[in-house]
């Protein structure tokens, strides 16, 4: 997920005829988070955040899910179609998965399908709550409120669309 210093605009509440102020730093700071979660308890696991989006966040989070994980022969990670997570496009993760193989299994979703893919809800919900109209002047409170958040919360239950299911009338 892409935390940026520049807030996401979106609607929000205030009082009847004022227009709430949102201000923009001016340069726009950027980090990366990449997260897993574990659909048996709802768990995100996070890594350190990164200055960019590339093969080494996503080994840095593979190496953090071995090491969480430790007590399982094998684990299983669903992976969008990023460049730098498909091994037969990435070198550098062609070379993990030669050597940490036999514990880790990347399955990849459709491509242009990230509504099929548990952990972006939670990121969509960080968005809301947390990045959307943000008013933090730095990167490094920014990345408090988003951290802060993200344990507060825990657990996160498995969802496959922001509405409710339809109803017969």
């Amino acid at each position: 997920v892409d935390i940026n210093t520049n807030p996401k605009i979106g609607s929000m509440w205030m009082r009847k005829g004022q227009q709430a102020e949102v201000v923009t730093p001016g340069t726009n700071t950027k980090r990366y988070l990449a997260g897993s979660l574990n659909w048996r308890t709802g768990e995100v696991v996070l890594g350190e955040a990164g200055p960019k989006r590339n093969a080494d966040l996503f080994l840095a989070h593979l190496d953090e899910l071995r090491c969480r994980f430790r007590r399982y022969r094998r684990i299983h990670v669903i992976c969008d179609n990023a460049i730098f997570h498909n091994p037969e496009r990435c070198r550098a993760v062609r070379q993990y998965l030669e050597a940490w193989g036999h514990r880790i299994v990347l399955h990849f979703l459709p491509t242009y399908s990230p509504d099929t893919n548990p952990i972006e809800r939670v990121w969509w919900h960080l968005h809301e709550e947390i990045t959307r109209n943000h008013r933090c002047a730095n990167i490094d409170e920014l990345l408090d409120l988003v951290f802060g958040w993200l344990n507060a919360a825990s657990c996160f239950g498995i969802e496959t669309s922001i509405y409710d299911t339809a109803r017969a009338a």
